[in-house]
């Protein structure tokens, strides 16, 4: 089965046609298409392409929805001085389902 790594919101991820992942927000529809066209590694099976070979080579996905990750909480606490701070942040990310992978 082809697999490829490609590069999208600074973070690399390792796909094979039909996984579903979670990238950094697109500004994208759900039910549209989005090409990812840094792609940096293809293989299947003892056939790999890198570097000058994967000129045009692009991951194609469509879009299944906008979700937010779950929130993350950072507490700053300084013991005996009465200082404490929460401060919350919750990731906006967008769930793709890889359809095919052109080298």
């Amino acid at each position: 089965m082809p697999y490829a790594i490609f590069k999208t919101g600074g973070k690399q991820y390792r796909v094979a046609e039909g996984d579903v992942i979670e990238i950094e927000k697109l500004d994208a529809e759900p039910g549209s298409e989005a090409k990812f066209s840094d792609v940096l590694f293809v293989g299947e099976g003892s056939d790999i392409k890198v570097g000058a070979d994967l000129s045009g080579a692009t991951v194609v996905a469509e879009v299944l929805e906008q979700v937010k990750a779950p929130k993350v909480v950072a507490f700053k606490f300084r013991r005996r001085k009465g200082y404490h701070r929460t401060v919350g942040h919750r990731q906006k990310l967008t769930r793709v389902k890889i359809t095919s992978i052109g080298a």
